[in-house]
């Protein structure tokens, strides 16, 4: 018997896995397959219409530039690390085809009556539709922050004001291999009824 569309659809978000961003490989998405990536990322609760979010698309080249300029970050700040340890951040950047760098920026004015968690929440929203667009594309994804989304020297070589609060790197590729399940909570251990 054929699955319905809603049970496809729920089949997939059941099954969701990111991908470690170091597994993705080339193709990545298109120029019109991330723009569709994108528009579907925007389709989350909003509340007053903020759009807290912005998102840079890194080029293969500028995802070369940011990797030497990590490297050179992580060495300056960590002169004891092994060789291979400040390779990695050169290469970290560059594991994927596809890197998006979502950043966090609040609408100050909207404050009074759209609080800043509620827009934080949206963005993360955000992030978390584009890992699924990029699955319903065929593609695997990966969200992460790591030290670099909080540093300011990164923050400043990649165009943001100090203040500007980068909420993911996302990595978007091709894997080759299915991503290994991973515990998830029962439901019993977050689930309350209240009556």
């Amino acid at each position: 018997m054929e699955k319905s569309k809603s049970e496809i659809i729920m089949s997939f978000l059941k099954k969701r896995r990111s991908m470690l961003a170091a597994k993705l490989n080339d193709p990545g998405p298109s120029k019109q397959q991330l723009d569709d990536i994108i528009t579907a990322g925007i389709r989350v609760p909003d509340h007053g219409r903020c759009s807290p979010w912005n998102v840079k698309i890194i080029s293969k080249e500028g995802q070369k530039k940011l990797g030497k300029f990590l490297s050179e970050i992580f060495e300056k700040n960590n002169q004891f690390e092994k060789k291979e340890q400040i390779d990695y951040w050169y290469n970290r950047p560059q594991s994927a085809p596809c890197l998006l760098v979502i950043s966090f920026n609040p609408k100050e004015d909207n404050l009074s009556k759209i609080p800043l968690i509620e827009q934080k929440l949206s963005c993360g929203a955000f992030c978390q539709n584009i890992l699924n667009a990029s699955h319903a594309l065929g593609f695997s994804a990966q969200w992460l922050t790591e030290w670099p989304a909080y540093n300011t020297e990164v923050k400043k070589f990649l165009g943001y004001r100090e203040v500007t609060k980068i909420l993911g790197f996302i990595y978007i590729g091709t894997s080759s291999e299915t991503p290994k399940e991973r515990k998830r909570a029962n439901l019993s251990d977050i689930v309350t009824y209240f009556s």
